[in-house]
């Protein structure tokens, strides 16, 4: 960044601890690692623009920084080449905020329903707003554009690059194109679950086989486990296999009955949840991150994969971000850097409004603290620790977890160990995230030749 806070080009690691050894810059931010100039402003500077391009994903979205530049190939054309500067992949914790509802639901349910006096039911058609998201995709949508928020302050971004996809999700689940006829009758067309479920397993349990008995409808994954109420994760079960299986597995159930397995699992496809999420929130993305005031392109997933397969990529997120937008294969465009190294943007929150933490069955067994902060330290917060003896002697950098009697816990690549308030310096105020990094993969052999 310049003197005057202005985003400037991003440079070489190299070239930033020259300027911090020679005092020309001091730090601004450590994750991701942004430098402050001392003696130079945007007026003064070269400043080409970068480009930002978003690969969207339902627990997964890649983020990247590049820059494109004409250059003269060999045979004197003019050709495109692009490449990657930054790279960011960013977890969602959608199904953490899922299984959290699922578990407030249940915690209100048994308190309205147990040993208590009659209570009127909520009407069940509550108007939502337009553009209404469950929490869970809410979330997708708010940490993705936080996140380009934030690369856009600190990095000259001209345009955003974001592939937006829409899935076919009848198709996906009939595993084959559909014609326009057959696409608006599925599985329960002109049926009921029940009747469709009689039918397919011959009114007799799924997992027994035995019949003229009551059945139940059972998931083969359980909803407490992330299942769904899809047909195909329906089965018949008499009432002793229900209470049985309970809320296992089947394939934990059935381990020592592998043909039943095997028998069972044919009619159970694929989940698509994660095709309905991007479906939900692919449009409303796209209209948060054009208020960034950048103008924004969408492209399609088939072109992605079309430069990724061109350049003999892996696939990953931040790869398929980098492959996102046009490039002219027939004329020489290609991708000539990738970065090695990728930061992994973990969402974990920033804590939680109950006051008191549930046991099993949602009944209170301690109270939390009102207070967040403790001795000037709040959870999340990056801190350094220099710890002068003890097992866990030497410099330690991680995410603090704070106790009120101060003696805090910091995450440390071997583990978390225990440190006092008085050995720890603050690096940065916890926003949310926590930060890894790993490699990225090199180019695959199955690039197209020609």
């Amino acid at each position: 960044m310049s003197r005057d806070g202005h985003p400037l080009m991003p440079c070489h690691p190299a070239r930033a601890r020259e300027l911090l050894g020679r005092g020309r810059a001091v730090v601004a931010r450590q994750v991701p690692f942004v430098i402050r100039l001392k003696d130079r402003t945007r007026a003064e500077s070269e400043v080409d623009g970068v480009q930002l391009r978003i690969d969207p994903g339902s627990k997964g979205t890649g983020l990247v920084l590049t820059d494109e530049k004409k250059e003269t190939d060999s045979r004197g054309a003019v050709v495109t080449a692009r490449r990657g500067l930054i790279a960011v992949e960013l977890q969602h914790r959608g199904e953490q905020i899922r299984g959290y509802m699922r578990q407030r639901a249940g915690y209100r349910n048994r308190r309205r329903s147990a040993n208590l006096r009659y209570r009127a039911p909520r009407s069940r058609n509550r108007a939502r707003s337009q553009g209404w998201l469950p929490p869970s995709l809410r979330h997708r949508v708010d940490t993705t554009f936080s996140l380009a928020g934030r690369l856009c302050r600190y990095a000259p971004v001209t345009d955003l690059h974001v592939e937006r996809v829409a899935f076919d999700t009848h198709s996906m689940a009939a595993g084959t194109p559909l014609p326009a006829a057959e696409r608006q009758r599925g599985a329960l067309a002109g049926t009921s679950t029940r009747a469709h479920l009689r039918g397919r397993w011959n009114s007799s349990c799924a997992y027994c086989g035995a019949s003229n008995v009551p059945l139940n409808i059972e998931h083969l994954r359980p909803r407490s486990r992330g299942g769904s109420d899809r047909i195909s994760n329906l089965v018949l079960a008499c009432v002793p296999c229900n209470r049985a299986k309970a809320s296992k597995p089947v394939d934990v159930f059935l381990a020592d009955r592998p043909e039943l397995l095997a028998r069972i699992l044919q009619q159970a496809r694929a989940p698509l949840g994660d095709a309905a999420a991007m479906n939900a929130t692919c449009w409303e993305l796209t209209e948060r991150l054009a208020a960034l005031g950048r103008p924004l392109h969408a492209w399609s997933g088939a072109l992605t994969r079309r430069n990724r397969h061109a350049m003999g990529l892996h696939k990953t997120h931040t790869l398929d971000a980098l492959s996102v937008g046009r490039l002219d294969h027939e004329s020489g465009d290609r991708i000539v850097r990738f970065t090695g190294r990728v930061l992994i943007a973990r969402s974990t929150g920033r804590g939680s409004y109950a006051r008191t933490t549930p046991d099993r069955y949602g009944f209170p067994r301690l109270l939390r603290p009102r207070k967040k902060q403790h001795f000037g330290y709040v959870t999340g917060d990056l801190v350094r620790a220099v710890v002068p003896s003890g097992k866990w002697a030497g410099t330690w950098t991680g995410r603090v977890s704070v106790r009120a009697r101060g003696q805090h816990s910091l995450t440390t690549p071997e583990g978390r160990i225990s440190v006092s308030f008085r050995n720890l310096r603050l690096l940065q105020r916890g926003d949310g995230y926590a930060y890894d990094s790993r490699s990225e993969p090199g180019r695959s052999s199955s690039r197209k030749k020609g």
